[in-house]
């Protein structure tokens, strides 16, 4: 309601539950450039596509390794996965790696590597799935048929986990798509700019010219005009309504995955 609302009339009112003074100014500012915002939006769906796809075969294939309590050493990896959870290895230890060792820096990889790709609490929700939700019987059976555990996995585990992997997906997916952090760290090159950083930027222009306007004291139309209340609530629509249209089709699996992997835990 307030990114369609008149900047003037959010200052003089505040926030409402409908339009005050009904403006499209906000969209048509953050439209204006319609190439860069298209690019931005090009480059967000990319690496949430190929980061949450990824992300959900790296971590189903742990989870089932973890799910398996005669697998040597199994313990110790489990340790491993949460201590992950406890302790980071730091910002300035992780850039340098990230910028010196792999070279991600101003690549598409820096938006889908670091922090995002594995993550322990999602390899502990399926490991739960497959350890009290999946059979056991099942999956002897198929390994007496001369199953292996890669054609186990493929065949049967992973069809019977379409709930939790469904859930899995869709935070991950979430994460990719609101992340700015990393295009933060890791992007120089404006090509790259996700939308989240893409926006991000232009609020702090927004503020930016807001700030100078005051301090020179003459203020000029085109400044003294910046809907920059609107603005940051149509910045917000952008950034929300591709998941908002998303949930509906996945809520079902994400109600079910989450009672039955974390629950049972």
């Amino acid at each position: 309601s307030s990114s369609f609302s008149e900047d003037t009339q959010i200052i003089k009112y505040g926030y409402s539950m409908f339009p005050r003074g009904f403006s499209m100014d906000a969209y048509g500012y953050i439209l204006t450039n319609f190439s860069v915002i298209g690019r931005a939006y090009g480059v967000t769906i990319a690496v949430t596509v190929i980061g949450t796809a990824a992300s959900l075969i790296i971590t189903n294939l742990g989870a089932y390794m973890l799910s398996q309590d005669d697998l040597p050493g199994v313990k110790v990896l489990m340790f491993l996965v949460v201590f992950t959870m406890l302790f980071s290895g730091g910002l300035v230890p992780t850039y340098y790696i990230y910028t010196q060792v792999f070279h991600l820096k101003d690549t598409l990889w820096c938006l889908i590597v670091p922090n995002l790709l594995l993550n322990a609490f999602n390899i502990i929700l399926i490991r739960n799935y497959y350890r009290f939700s999946i059979p056991k019987a099942i999956v002897e059976s198929a390994r007496i048929d001369g199953a292996g555990e890669f054609t186990t996995f493929v065949r049967i585990v992973f069809p019977l986990s379409l709930p939790i992997t469904a859930t899995v997906g869709l935070l991950t997916a979430i994460m990719f798509w609101n992340d700015w952090q990393n295009g933060l760290y890791y992007l120089t090159d404006n090509k790259l700019f996700s939308i989240q950083v893409l926006l991000q930027n232009i609020q702090r222009s927004l503020d930016a010219l807001k700030q100078s306007a005051q301090a020179g004291g003459s203020v000029n139309v085109s400044t003294a005009d910046l809907p920059s209340n609107s603005v940051r609530m149509a910045i917000t629509v952008m950034g929300v309504l591709p998941i908002m249209i998303i949930y509906p089709f996945l809520q079902r699996f994400f109600v079910k995955g989450i009672a039955i992997g974390a629950v049972k835990g």
